[in-house]
């Protein structure tokens, strides 16, 4: 499952989130995203991890814990696919 870790501290590194999600299992994959031009973190994140009950049991410990000064937001990532577009309809 991949987990959208958003609110991080800008000093939060990969080594750390790997840290902090193996207590709940194996990690695929941990990437901190950054800026294209400075190299600096936009203060998000997303972990892979295979097990999606181990997935799930880090979300549920680890959201809302306070790292580094702030408190992270830990949830289930977008697949990442095109969202329906929902027409509006008019009212007369």
């Amino acid at each position: 499952m991949n987990i959208y870790v958003g609110n991080l501290a800008y000093g939060v590194t990969e080594d750390d989130l790997r840290e902090m999600f193996s207590e709940f299992g194996e990690i695929a994959s941990v990437k901190v995203i950054t800026d294209r031009r400075s190299g600096l973190s936009k203060g998000f994140a997303f972990v892979d991890m295979p097990s999606n009950s181990e997935a799930d049991q880090a979300i549920k410990t680890l959201n809302r814990n306070m790292v580094k000064g702030r408190n992270i937001k830990i949830n289930p990532a977008d697949s990442g696919g095109k969202k329906k577009k929902t027409r509006k309809r008019r009212r007369f």
